[in-house]
């Protein structure tokens, strides 16, 4: 059997794209919301059984890696996250870069020499990374109209894999890469589907506007941090929201902290634009945190440690 396993956002949901396009292959679709990471988990193998993984980070479910190759699984690791020590093994071939301009679909679209660039486009998009798709739109001549188009797709296809749980979501992960897979270019699905894309557009501007109303719950030339209502429209658009605030304040460090549903939260950190670095050593240093220099988290911050984590984010960034 082949288990395709991704990340539910716009990143894990391109390369996955990229790759069975390339490479048609009937398999077992393995997702959740975005900070589902330990999907890994979620499934069992037996030898021979052959598995992708996309945009996940390696370090966190390295013991399920290891389980896998010793019961004779084949593995193929795509990913820009730290991985942590990386097993020597015949039956494991990575591919990993954990360069801050650099996103899983970026490296499928390397892997693939070049061949389906617009959905790297849209995944770096979706990441943040907007000077990197723009040097790669660079390259097909795109117009200014196209390329909006491109970013707003992939802006709405990660604010779409935000959330406490699959309820909170416009679209099940899952469903959105069927629903997306069959084209060959963002634009087609556009084209084809566009019930879903005006979905996820108000989805997404709804949300936003929510959003854009809130009030720092601290804030210096540094910092700003935001805390968000225990609502299902604040978990949907704390991921993109931390991106807005990034790009509006490029030299300043951001985190958006939700409610979990429990006595405990979800913090989104994102490090300034003009220095993208710190802010997975920052998540890290708490349990069930990680991610990358530029933009991290931490999936379950108990509520007696918020104040102890302002206090961190304020001192790391100031």
């Amino acid at each position: 059997m082949h288990f395709d396993v991704f990340n539910g956002d716009a990143d894990g949901i391109c390369a996955l794209i990229q790759l069975r396009l390339d490479r048609p292959q009937a398999s077992r679709l393995i997702t959740g919301i975005k900070r589902d990471i330990q999907l890994l988990d979620k499934f069992t193998v037996t030898s021979g059984d052959r598995i992708t993984v996309l945009d996940i980070s390696l370090q966190t479910n390295s013991v399920r890696v290891k389980e896998f190759l010793n019961r004779g699984a084949h593995i193929f690791y795509v990913d820009h996250h730290q991985p942590g020590d990386i097993p020597n093994h015949p039956h494991l071939k990575t591919l990993i870069n954990t360069d801050s301009a650099i996103c899983t679909s970026l490296l499928v679209n390397q892997y693939l020499n070049g061949k389906y660039p617009l959905w790297a486009i849209t995944a770096a998009f979706g990441d943040n990374l907007n000077h990197s798709a723009e040097q790669l739109a660079a390259t097909l001549n795109l117009s200014q109209t196209e390329l909006e188009t491109l970013k707003n797709l992939g802006i709405y296809i990660n604010y779409n894999g935000y959330g406490g749980c699959i309820d909170d979501l416009h679209f099940a992960p899952d469903r959105l890469y069927r629903e997306m897979a069959e084209f060959q270019s963002p634009f087609d699905f556009i084209g084809g589907n566009r019930d879903i894309f005006t979905q996820l557009e108000q989805g997404y501007r709804e949300d936003m506007a929510n959003a854009q109303r809130l009030v720092p719950e601290c804030q210096s030339d540094a910092v700003a941090v935001f805390i968000l209502p225990d609502t299902a429209w604040a978990r949907r658009v704390n991921g993109v929201f931390g991106n807005f605030l990034a790009n509006l304040h490029p030299s300043r460090a951001h985190a958006v902290i939700t409610h979990n549903k429990g006595n405990d939260y979800q913090v989104g950190v994102r490090a300034p634009l003009s220095n993208k670095t710190g802010a997975d050593a920052l998540c890290s240093a708490f349990p069930t945190g990680g991610g990358r220099k530029a933009a991290a988290g931490i999936n379950h911050l108990p509520g007696d440690q918020l104040s102890i984590f302002i206090k961190k984010f304020e001192d790391f960034y100031s």
